[in-house]
């Protein structure tokens, strides 16, 4: 017997698929364009492979919680992280700034 890992779906009800239009909200047009720079023919920093394995990394608990984009950014943030092209760092300073200027602005959590 083939065990299935978390993510494949492939052949089990899901139930209906939602074929409507939805608009979609800032941070995952920023994570759809990220992920077009990173893997662009200039760049080549991440492939849709890179990408793919790192979406089936996230853990089974996690994975089923995050929507998407969620499982973009996470693997796209990882990916970058592992080959060197950010530093945890660096990331943890922008995750501050965003922050600050999200506060700044009156938001408030979800």
């Amino acid at each position: 017997m083939v065990h299935r890992s978390h993510h494949d779906m492939g052949g089990l009800d899901a139930g209906p698929v939602d074929l409507d239009e939805h608009a979609h909200v800032h941070w995952e047009k920023r994570t759809d364009a990220i992920m077009r720079l990173v893997s662009d023919k200039n760049r080549q920093i991440i492939t849709v492979d890179e990408l793919r394995r790192g979406i089936e990394q996230i853990g089974p608990n996690v994975y089923d919680e995050m929507s998407y984009y969620e499982r973009w950014i996470t693997s796209v943030t990882n990916n970058l992280l592992e080959k060197g092209t950010i530093t945890v760092d660096e990331l943890g300073r922008k995750m501050n700034d965003v922050e600050a200027r999200w506060q700044a602005d009156g938001a408030t959590k979800a």
